[in-house]
């Protein structure tokens, strides 16, 4: 009975909510939600936690962030939102307190090549920034610094100088070609000039104008000069300082930008009011010039993609386990182009380079000089001119076709920026260096930068930001980054992460921060950090609400609130709101029955022995130090390690692509690698499954993706009205027409476009949301028509087709994958994504042993998924290795790793302190080793 009063305690009435303290949400009804009301502490951090399916992402995505989208929406003018994604009144009776609303969710949010993790941070905007106010020029000939002399910067000079020195404000004497001297010197008399002057002539070198004028045939000196200006150093009053910076101000116009200086007849002073230096013209910093998506700082050959269409070199040299000798270079395979390749086997001895050596095994000099050649042979470079001088001839065409695909651009080195940009520096580094630099390097660098005390007040807020940013990206486990690390190769956990850090790095407060599962993606090691972040952005005063089963997030939350009981129609309840101490006791509650130990995800008794492998030998690519890896056949093999170990480019990069290669199919790159050996011809398929929706059509649903509407509509078809009136397995169908109602088209409602208002949905008059004519629903099987059977869980259209075999055995599979309260007819656009990687499951389950041996790679499948799920996965995968598959899973949680036959473990740290492979072995050894953070927490 103790249980009954914590409970009530933690509910708070509405009557008494203040909405300073509380968002109270009255009567919430949108998918599965049951008329829910709920009370959510202001200023705290709330955990939402739940089964998949219960209605977590439906009261805090679906209800509370689009309620607060929606209402910011409202504020605007109705010109203004007609170009919003218009926004839906969630379906509740009202909310009470809400504030401004920030969603983060854990989608890839961009595409395009341009997009880096400087970029979405914004870290890049403030290092253009600081390059274009701070930055210093240096000219890549001579090393020295550019400077460009003012006004002021001469007349300090002059005002310096010794007193009673005699100075000569003097700019070269130009003669044009067309011009008679006559001519010239006439034009300078009307300029207002008179003199001209002559170094090291008789007297004082000085001659007027107007007696050159009166010659006939007037001479001047080859090194004359026209005199601006003339004056004795004393103590200059303020109109002679104005007069002196003139007279400069003029000779800089009339040359173009020099100005010389002569003192008591000694050599010249030069100053030069143009930005060059040793004959080349630069240009002055500005935060355009840094910018790779402006056409004034894109590198004009790319245009600002660090990437070009031009010679590859992974498929020039496809096989980096040959040597030069075996034929690694396609290209110099056969008699006539074999030549080059002969020329180098002869002249190799004369400048010792290794022709028996893969090429794998060559230093990066070595593959250079491949490339470029020397005087003893032709290299690359020069073969694909070659090709290029040719290319009237078809056959060079097609030889230079074959070897083009995207390459790193050879004028910025995929730095992506014109080479202008980087002769600019900031403490001996330009901008390209910073962004090639892992964050945790970086904020190392900026922490250690001197910069004098001019630059340090320019500086001071743009070094704020870009300090804060970078803490805060180390503080989510994401050092091991770079800047220039394209957004779409990122995975949904670390662009969720980076979000992060853009919106805490706008220091908002008094809003509302929901996040969708911020942990995924993230070591146990690194989730305290996170946690941290999270707290310091609730002590701004913000509310921070986070959908999660992470158990240290639940630990430390202020208040948490459990939905449930179980999932779809069967949850859509509160369950549980209060405190962690409390849902330890509380006896309804699912989630907190797993906290306190009641039920458990237990190992399995016996784990698996395996007799064949796949070896994967040498991995380089990323940060992969040259590591050999088996991965056991027909057994649950898990690889883990912290974020950035390299487990997404050994499995993902390396081992998925060379498999799909292997057995013909197309996949993208495949990563560095010597070999691919072991039982590779045992596998007859590969299968990547993630998180992505099965379909985002309101058409869609579970029934179609596992192929058991085709068995349902031949039952349908096959009953004697059906007979009767002639209808076909596709009269039951509402993709296509025939049986579907004409005036919904079988979407069973009809959308009114409001133009600047949220879309009315009203449900179709002609079929009454039933989305088939009337003659077909009254086509019954035990009573229940086509829209019935649709409108039923998985667990009940079992009970319901127990006589018929076939549609059961397709059935079958989503219950079994714990999908059993899902409805048949459901749209696919509802299902979390836990649920829909578990509908692909199903599809699998589903086929049988008839299907040959299928390895499939799962990519951190626990994402969404509650410990009761787990369980339920767990128990899907060990079905799978029964049918003879092999399940290969990239994953974090520790309750998948100690349930493992087999664990590979990467490390030890992210980034260029990982790559190391730690151990390869049953998971009870990883506990004993020392390196491993995995080890530590399990």
């Amino acid at each position: 009975m103790a249980t009954k009063v914590k409970k009530q305690e933690s509910i708070i009435d509405p009557q008494e909510v203040s909405p300073q303290d509380y968002i109270f949400i009255k009567g919430a009804r949108v998918h599965n939600l049951k008329n829910v009301s709920v009370s959510i502490p202001r200023s705290k951090l709330v955990v939402v936690t739940g089964v998949s399916g219960s209605g977590k992402s439906s009261l805090t995505m679906d209800t509370l962030y689009a309620e607060g989208q929606r209402r910011y929406a409202e504020s605007l003018s109705s010109y203004a939102r007609q170009f919003l994604m218009r926004m839906n009144k969630p379906d509740v009776d009202y909310i009470k307190g809400i504030c401004p609303a920030i969603a983060i969710e854990q989608k890839v949010i961009t595409r395009t090549p341009r997009s880096t993790v400087g970029s979405m941070t914004e870290i890049y905007d403030y290092l253009r920034l600081l390059f274009g106010r701070v930055g210093k020029t240096y000219s890549p000939v001579s090393g020295q610094l550019v400077k460009k002399h003012e006004v002021s910067d001469v007349v300090d000079y002059i005002i310096k100088l010794k007193k009673g020195s005699k100075v000569l404000l003097l700019v070269p004497f130009r003669r044009h070609a067309k011009r008679e001297v006559k001519e010239e010197l006439n034009i300078l008399m009307q300029k207002g000039f008179s003199r001209l002057y002559t170094p090291g002539s008789e007297g004082t070198g000085l001659v007027r104008i107007e007696e050159l004028l009166e010659e006939k045939k007037p001479v001047v000196a080859a090194d004359a000069w026209v005199l601006i200006d003339r004056l004795v150093v004393k103590d200059f009053e303020e109109d002679d300082k104005h007069r002196i910076a003139d007279s400069v101000q003029t000779a800089f116009y009339e040359s173009e930008g020099d100005c010389y200086v002569e003192i008591d007849g000694k050599p010249m002073q030069h100053f030069a009011n143009r930005f060059e230096l040793d004959g080349l013209q630069f240009e002055e910093p500005v935060p355009n010039l840094f910018s790779f998506n402006n056409p004034y700082g894109a590198c004009p050959t790319c245009e600002g993609f660090g990437q070009t269409l031009g010679i590859d070199t992974d498929l020039v040299i496809p096989d980096k386990r040959l040597s030069v000798f075996e034929g690694a270079v396609a290209p110099w395979r056969g008699e006539k182009m074999g030549e080059y390749k002969e020329a180098l086997i002869k002249a190799a001895r004369k400048f010792g380079f290794p022709v028996h050596k893969p090429i794998a095994d060559l230093t990066d000099e070595q593959v250079q000089l491949l490339w470029t050649g020397n005087e003893h042979f032709y290299g690359l470079n020069e073969f694909f001119k070659m090709v290029e001088q040719n290319l009237y001839k078809v056959q060079y065409r097609v030889l230079q076709a074959r070897y083009r695909g995207r390459t790193i651009c050879p004028e910025c080195g995929g730095g992506r920026l014109r080479k202008e940009a980087l002769y600019i520096k900031i403490g001996g580094r330009n901008i390209a260096d910073l962004v090639d630099m892992p964050v945790e390097n970086l904020k190392v660098w900026f922490d250690e930068l001197q910069l004098n005390e001019y630059e340090q007040q320019v500086g001071k807020r743009i070094l704020i930001e870009i300090n804060h940013r970078l803490k805060t990206l180390l503080d989510v486990g994401l050092g091991y980054l770079t800047l220039n690390r394209v957004a779409n190769t990122l995975s949904g956990g670390e662009s969720q992460r980076i979000q992060l850090t853009r919106t805490l790095g706008s220091n908002l407060t008094n809003s509302m921060y929901i996040l969708d599962e911020p942990s995924i993606g993230l070591h146990a090691r690194d989730t305290h950090r996170l946690i941290a972040v999270l707290k310091e952005l609730r002590d701004l005063g913000n509310t921070v609400v986070v959908v999660e089963h992470d158990e240290q997030m639940m630990e430390e939350a202020d208040y948490i609130i459990d939905m449930g009981p179980l999932a779809s129609h069967l949850g859509g309840e509160v369950i549980f709101e209060g405190t962690y101490p409390q849902i330890l006791e509380d006896g309804k509650s699912l989630t907190g029955k797993y906290l306190s130990g009641q039920l458990t995800i237990d190992p399995p008794l016996k784990l698996r022995k395996w007799k064949k492998a796949i070896t994967l030998e040498g991995c380089r690519q990323h940060n992969l130090k040259d590591i050999t890896v088996d991965f056991p056949l027909e057994v649950l093999t898990v690889i883990t390690g912290v974020s950035g170990s390299g487990k997404t480019t050994l499995v993902k990069q390396i081992l998925y692509p060379a498999l799909m290669k292997l057995k013909g199919e197309f996949a993208e790159r495949v990563g560095y690698h010597k070999a691919l050996k072991g039982a590779v011809d045992d596998i007859t398929q590969i299968e990547m499954i993630d998180q992505n929706p099965i379909g985002k059509s309101s058409r869609s649903n579970p029934v179609t993706y596992i192929k058991a509407y085709d068995e349902i509509r031949d039952l349908y078809s096959k009953q004697p009205l059906s007979k009767m009136r002639g209808f076909q397995p596709k009269h039951f169908s509402f993709n296509v027409d025939g049986g579907r109602c004409d005036a919904c088209k079988g979407e069973g409602e009809v959308v009114v476009e409001m133009q600047f208002l949220a879309d009315v949905h009203l449900t179709c008059e002609s079929c009454g949301g039933k989305r088939f004519k009337d003659e077909v629903l009254e086509v019954t099987y035990k009573g229940k028509n086509i829209y019935e059977v649709l409108d039923l869980g998985v667990d009940d259209a079992l009970d319901f087709f127990k006589e018929e075999k076939d549609v059961c055995n397709k059935i079958r599979p989503l219950s079994s994958v714990g999908l059993g309260y899902v409805k048949l007819g459901q749209s696919s656009d509802t299902l979390s994504g836990g649920e829909a990687q578990r509908v692909k499951l199903a599809s699998f389950l589903g086929k049988g042993k008839a299907q040959g041996h299928i390895m499939f790679i799962f990519d951190e499948p626990t994402t969404g998924l509650h410990f009761h799920d787990i369980k339920k996965l767990l128990n899907s995968f060990n079905a799978l290795i029964e049918q003879g598959h092999t399940v290969l899973v990239i994953e974090h949680n520790l309750d998948v790793i100690r349930s493992a036959d087999w664990v590979i473990d990467l490390g030890p740290e992210g980034g260029a302190g990982g790559g190391n492979l730690l151990y390869a072995g049953v998971p009870e050894g990883l506990k004993k080793v020392k390196g491993s953070y995995t080890g530590k927490f399990l």
